[in-house]
């Protein structure tokens, strides 16, 4: 770890040179770069930095102990480095913890879909009380909510509900709520006062990236042939059509509605550029849809993470073993005690396998 934090703060050191060398300053792009770099290290050095200073302190303590013969001065000393020691270890977890890989999307928008699952009317009526706990947590940190697709049902339920939570950090906070979530309670209709259990599934998805493509021409085969025409003076005498071949995928594109090889050169290689741009969206959009898939599972009862137990006032996170009894704070958007322990637990599962 110490080779690691010695390397990142050389690194640092570096860019603090660099954005004031003139021919940095002078770049708009560079700045931007460096600038961006130094800011995502700047307080693991300042960490590193704390800790190299408190081993330093260590040291002198014990060395002063080593060399102390007055019982009082020995009595401080002791008590002294215990409490280095202490502070030394924490920095230390904190830093092993700032070198964890973090995670890409992070710091992007999440899209959320919310359906009802097993138990009828009463899902969906749960369905739409899990949107508006989700509505109240964005709020509370001042996130935006757009609502892109809602299938209401009759009589104030939700069948489906789709939205984007927009605000730095969403996807960090709220890639927890993925999965099924169950609900126990007597429903208004039920007449003998027996509970009822239903589920609902959330969907937590990381907003797409924006799409960019880039076109390496070595990876193209360009042929060049005559184009055809109807004849007369239209007719083409030279080899000004394209026929351009993406060898990776497979893809041929050919122009010869140009008049110069060059300007269908150009268009071929457009018409390529959005073909790859195409491949690329849906790939993503694939993705992103086998994901949402492996999140919700089948809906059954069996598969939840989370029980939101009505009559007992209790909400249990099965995933952690942690419960709160302040269900109507946790369905008003207080849910951060869930999301706290389980980003703690997943740290503390990186740590232990690295």
């Amino acid at each position: 770890m110490l080779d690691k934090l010695a390397g990142i703060e050389a690194r640092y050191e570096e860019l603090d040179r660099l954005l004031s060398d003139p021919e940095v300053t002078a770049n708009y792009t560079k700045i931007a770069e460096y600038s961006k770099e130094r800011s995502v290290i700047e307080r693991i050095v300042e960490g590193y930095r704390d800790y190299k200073r408190q081993l330093q302190e260590l040291e002198d303590a014990r060395a002063l102990l080593d060399a102390e013969e007055d019982a009082d001065m020995q009595e401080m000393a002791t008590s002294e480095i215990k409490e280095l020691e202490t502070s030394t270890e924490a920095l230390a977890d904190s830093l092993k913890t700032m070198l964890l890989p973090k995670d890409p999307r992070d710091d992007k928008n999440v899209i959320m879909e919310i359906r009802a699952g097993a138990g009828g009317d009463e899902a969906t009526l749960f369905a739409g009380e899990l949107f508006r706990l989700y509505v109240r947590y964005a709020e509370n940190r001042r996130w935006k909510v757009d609502v892109e697709d809602l299938k209401e049902q009759d009589g104030g339920g939700v069948k489906r509900v789709e939205f984007e939570i927009k605000g730095k950090g969403a996807f960090s906070r709220l890639k927890y709520e993925s999965g099924v979530h169950r609900v126990q309670r007597v429903p208004e209709t039920e007449s003998q006062g027996r509970i009822h259990t239903s589920t609902v599934t959330v969907a937590v998805l990381a907003e797409l990236d924006e799409v960019d493509v880039n076109l390496n021409m070595n990876d193209v085969k360009v042929d060049v042939f005559r184009s055809s025409g109807a004849g007369g003076q239209s007719v083409n005498t030279t080899d000004s059509a394209v026929r351009m071949t993406h060898l990776p995928t497979g893809i041929v594109i050919e122009v010869q509605d140009e008049r110069s090889q060059l300007q269908n050169k150009e268009r071929a290689k457009q018409i390529l550029l959005n073909r790859l741009f195409e491949i690329e969206e849906e790939r993503q959009r694939a993705e992103q849809e086998a994901e949402r898939r492996g999140q919700v599972g089948s809906g059954d009862r069996s598969e939840k993470i989370r029980t939101y137990n009505f009559p007992q006032n209790r909400v249990t996170d099965h995933r952690i073993n942690v419960s709160s009894y302040n269900l109507p704070a946790v369905m008003d958007g207080e849910i951060d005690e869930f999301i706290d322990e389980l980003a703690t637990r997943a740290q503390a599962e990186k740590l232990s396998a690295g």
